[in-house]
C-alpha cells in the first residue's frame, strides 16, 4: 500500500472518529449500558489512545504486551480526550509520512511474553490494528451515544439526527 493511500485512509477515518468523540458527554463518563460493558469514558479513552498504534507500528519492528508501559490516567474531560486523540493522530500521521513504501511493507510482529501472536506488513497492521479497530469501537460508541440521547454526527452519510 502506498504511503499516500494509507495516510488518506487514516486522515478520513480519524476525522470521522473525532466527530464522534466531540459528542461524548462528560457527565456520563462512568455510565455503562450493561454491567459487563466498558464505561462510556473507558471506551472514549480507548478511542482517543488507539491512534498511538500508528506510530508504534511504523517506528518499531515489534510490540510485546508483556513489556508495555502502564497506561496513563484517563482523560477527565472531553477537552483532554480530544487533545490526546489529536496528539496521537498527529504522531501516527507523521510516522507514516516519514516512511517509504518499502518500510511500510516490512514485517511487524505482535507478541505476548515473547510469543508471537501475529506478524504482518506494517501497512496491514496499521489498517487492521488501528483503522479497522477504530471503526469497530467507533460503532460501539455511537450505540452508547444513542442510548444517552446524544444526537449522532454524520459518519458515512446523514444520520437520523442530522439529515440535510
Amino acid at each position: 500500500m502506498s504511503v499516500e493511500a494509507l495516510r488518506a485512509e487514516l486522515d478520513h477515518e480519524m476525522a470521522l472518529t473525532r466527530r464522534v468523540l466531540e459528542r461524548v458527554p462528560e457527565h456520563a463518563f462512568d455510565w455503562k449500558p450493561h454491567e459487563k460493558s466498558s464505561s462510556l469514558g473507558s471506551l472514549a479513552t480507548h478511542l482517543a489512545r488507539l491512534p498511538h498504534w500508528g506510530a508504534d507500528i511504523v517506528e518499531r519492528s515489534e510490540y510485546d504486551f508483556a513489556t508495555a508501559p502502564a497506561p496513563a490516567a484517563p482523560p477527565a474531560t472531553r477537552a483532554e480526550l480530544l487533545a490526546a486523540f489529536d496528539a496521537h493522530v498527529a504522531d501516527a500521521r507523521r510516522a507514516i509520512e516519514a516512511r517509504s513504501e518499502a518500510e511500510l511493507d516490512a514485517p511487524w510482529v505482535l507478541k505476548r511474553g515473547g510469543h508471537t501472536v501475529l506478524s504482518m506488513p506494517r501497512s496491514t497492521a496499521v489498517r487492521q490494528l488501528l483503522i479497522h479497530h477504530m471503526i469497530h469501537h467507533r460503532g460501539q460508541m455511537t450505540v452508547y451515544l444513542r442510548l444517552q440521547g446524544v444526537p449522532l454526527p454524520p459518519i458515512y452519510g446523514p444520520t437520523a439526527d442530522e439529515r440535510p
